[in-house]
């Protein structure tokens, strides 16, 4: 409030949840409202924070800009004016990896065979246990499984016993080694629950990785045909989807 007193803008843009009090026009970005669609899957202190900042929205926005048109649909529903909401999907800032990056990588992390990648945080509707479940029943393919990614809240799947020399969870990686992790993947996998855009789908097929992702999600918006599409709390259809995105339909989706 000090720094908008001082500055004076003509317009304020709040581009997370964090809407800042002003008597300025003021421009909102609702990347998702997964809160309400599944609040067990939040705390109870963010899922708070976000129905006041919805109200807040929904009193004070001027114009409301979203990534998908599943959002847009999500922020009507939520009472929203149809009318001031824009979608403008996100972009990204691609980087170009050599295959000597990908092979330096793959041996700092002991990578020696074909991969599934998984990246995101930890969290409930990121679905994990579903796809570990798929991946237990593909245990004569010859792909290992890469998780990349901080720990978020809940209990965390990667905690139960996992294949050592099958399942590599990684942490939190910098963004040269992001791209390298993706662009050495043979398959890429994004099962959640829900999300506002699903940004690593559209960074693995920015590297030409094919894709399993979400059916009935944003998701679907981002891959058009591009990908394969499955009921993501379905093992079976999962492990499916990934046993020919790895094989046959490799080609034709990278």
């Amino acid at each position: 409030p000090k720094l908008i007193r001082k500055v004076r803008p003509d317009i304020i843009h709040a581009t997370t949840w964090a809407i800042p009090p002003t008597s300025r026009p003021l421009v909102v970005t609702v990347h998702d409202v997964a809160f309400l669609r599944d609040p067990d899957h939040f705390t109870a202190h963010g899922t708070a924070y976000f129905h006041r900042a919805l109200e807040i929205t929904r009193k004070r926005a001027d114009a409301i800009i979203v990534p998908s048109q599943a959002t847009a649909d999500d922020c009507v529903e939520a009472g929203l004016d149809a009318s001031l909401i824009t979608v403008i999907p996100h972009g990204l800032s691609h980087t170009p990896v050599t295959a000597d990056q990908i092979e330096d990588f793959r041996a700092r992390w002991d990578l020696t065979r074909p991969y599934i990648l998984w990246v995101g945080t930890r969290e409930p509707r990121k679905n994990l246990p579903t796809l570990l479940a798929a991946y237990r029943q593909m245990e004569d393919a010859d792909l290992d499984l890469v998780l990349v990614g901080p720990a978020g809240w809940g209990s965390d799947p990667t905690d139960a016993p996992l294949a050592p020399d099958r399942v590599h969870v990684l942490g939190r990686l910098d963004d040269a080694d992001l791209a390298c992790a993706y662009a050495g993947a043979r398959v890429f996998t994004f099962p959640s629950l829900w999300e506002g855009f699903g940004l690593p789908v559209l960074e693995a097929m920015a590297h030409g990785t094919p894709v399993v992702t979400s059916a009935g999600t944003c998701m679907e918006e981002v891959t058009g045909d591009a990908g394969l599409l499955v009921e993501p709390t379905v093992a079976d259809a999962l492990a499916a989807a990934l046993r020919t995105a790895a094989g046959d339909a490799h080609d034709d989706l990278a």
